[in-house]
């Protein structure tokens, strides 16, 4: 039994760009942010600090690698911003309102979409791709 690949090139170029365009974006007004007057590191809490490592460092963190390894970038961007909610948030006890936080983590989505299709026209599956691209090796 065959199976036909689809031709995915132009759409994919379309999601890689856009997932590009997006994360320097949020990069950009995330760490406007947190310039100058808007952010004081000494009026911040212990635990504010836990919160702001994962979410906006660890987005950050995360889409810059996506730039090189995607599929590793967008886990780590998407792992922090779940980590955030969980920990922050949940075990916390603070109330995180509104979708600022999901807008900003979604160029990982872009990421992890382009990975795993630009995947499915490899001989491995998707799984062994990302561990793959983990380890340096594609």
């Amino acid at each position: 039994m065959s199976t036909s690949r689809i031709d995915l090139g132009f759409p994919l170029a379309i999601i890689e760009l856009l997932a590009r365009i997006t994360s320097i974006a949020s990069i950009t007004l995330l760490v406007m942010l947190f310039q100058a007057e808007a952010f004081h590191p000494t009026g911040v809490a212990l635990k504010e600090w836990i919160g702001l490592f994962f979410f906006p460092m660890g987005v950050i963190v995360g889409m810059v690698v996506a730039w090189w390894k995607e599929g590793l970038g967008a886990l780590i961007a998407l792992g922090s911003l779940a980590v955030f909610y969980l920990v922050y948030g949940f075990l916390m006890s603070n109330h995180i309102g509104g979708w600022a936080f999901v807008a900003f983590s979604s160029p990982a989505l872009l990421f992890l979409a382009h990975s795993l299709l630009s995947a499915g026209g490899r001989k491995t599956g998707t799984a062994e791709y990302l561990v793959s691209e983990f380890h340096g090796r594609t």
